[in-house]
């Protein structure tokens, strides 16, 4: 059972502590042990927010007796790892109006769009930093990373603005902060923002907990029969129960400088029809570029492979290698089980191993493999 569906109400009058410790009786809820660590760093923030409120009222008109503004957070940890739902948490229990909860890629593409808005002003990154200001004393960005220099250009001196301006963040992120914009063009440049982050906010990492991606998809059927009429239902619901923040539709995807669009993304989850993923000029690289993005991959409408689509049956050989050897999950429906979806007698002895993969990459023991993108403190890379 997905933890989300224990989020609170917005406006409920508990601490994170409090309303942890209370769902934790609740039937279905996973109690964690990293997770009730990080609420209580969440809870010591909440508490600290309601005292600073408490005092900045008293005190209206007085700045020169102003209460030092609370230090933020900054948690981070691989996927599936009850991040976004900590935050939703948080988010749910302070009792603050000026507050704003968003996702990092958004946020940085409306920062670029307002940009233009203060174009007149003598510096118009502080001028859109005190326009934000005043509407939010607690900005919690979800998904944070760098990978973009025009990004990291500007994200050093926005953070600075807002932290001076006495904005709290709580940010999630898949790396420390380290480990943000790594090898990225002029990295040095961004280092002072790392620095940034690492004065401001206590840096707290929740990968000793449990993943809840895996417990979603352990006991659910990964390939589905796409003649079931039950098989859609279960792939969208399987979809948004592993999809930790916003679920964007029909995104265009840049490719090894190709365009592909996806059904369905989420938070290192994407999900492609077969004719979209294998039907056109894709290569191996692509693959690995993709799995290299996404820990989790869905595939609709895989149909039988027949003689007449040797390039797409090569394509999806290639694809399903790639996702093995780089362990990504594979969520899918087809024509057919593994061991029957070629009927092309020239592929039949390559596809074998294909069979076998498909086979194995529904088992327990595949599962609980980790994507490179799951362990972020680490340099591994894709094979």
């Amino acid at each position: 059972m997905s933890q989300h569906i224990f989020s609170p109400l917005a406006g409920v009058n508990l601490s994170p502590k409090s309303w942890y410790e209370a769902m934790s009786s609740k039937p279905g809820f996973i109690y964690d042990a990293s997770q009730a660590e990080a609420i209580a760093d969440l809870d010591i923030l909440w508490h600290a927010l309601v005292s600073f409120k408490i005092k900045r009222n008293q005190l209206l008109g007085r700045s020169l007796f102003s209460p030092a503004v609370p230090q933020g957070l900054y948690f981070w940890g691989g996927v599936g790892r009850g991040k976004s739902f900590l935050m939703d948490v948080f988010y749910d229990c302070v009792p603050y109006k000026r507050k704003r909860r968003i996702h990092f890629h958004h946020f940085m593409a409306d920062v670029h769009q307002r940009m233009h808005e203060f174009s007149n002003a003598n510096d118009p990154l502080i001028a859109l930093a005190t326009n934000i200001a005043k509407s939010t004393r607690l900005l919690c960005f979800d998904e944070f990373h760098i990978n973009d220099i025009a990004d990291a250009m500007i994200l050093g001196r926005l953070l600075e603005a807002l932290f001076s301006l006495g904005v709290v963040m709580v940010i999630t992120s898949n790396d420390p902060p380290d480990g943000l914009y790594p090898n990225g063009l002029q990295r040095q440049k961004f280092l002072p923002a790392i620095d940034l982050l690492k004065r401001n906010l206590k840096v707290v990492n929740v990968d000793s907990g449990n993943d809840y991606r895996l417990r979603e998809i352990e006991n659910s059927p990964l390939f589905m029969l796409t003649a079931d009429p039950i098989s859609q239902s279960r792939i969208e619901s399987i979809f948004q129960r592993l999809s930790s923040g916003e679920i964007q539709h029909k995104q265009l995807l840049s490719i090894q400088e190709r365009v592909i669009e996806a059904r369905k993304l989420s938070e290192e989850i994407v999900w492609f029809d077969f004719d979209e993923i294998c039907g056109g000029p894709r290569s191996q690289a692509d693959y690995l570029e993709i799995a290299r993005q996404f820990s989790t991959l869905f595939i609709s409408d895989i149909p039988f492979l027949s003689a007449d689509m040797a390039a797409e049956t090569q394509r999806f050989i290639w694809l399903i290698d790639i996702l093995y050897d780089t362990r990504t999950k594979l969520v899918a429906t087809a024509a057919a089980l593994p061991q029957e979806l070629c009927t092309d007698e020239n592929k039949a002895s390559e596809f074998i191993r294909t069979s076998s993969r498909l086979i194995e990459m529904q088992t327990q023991n595949y599962l609980e493999l980790h994507h490179p993108s799951e362990m972020p403190h680490t340099n591994q890379t894709i094979p």
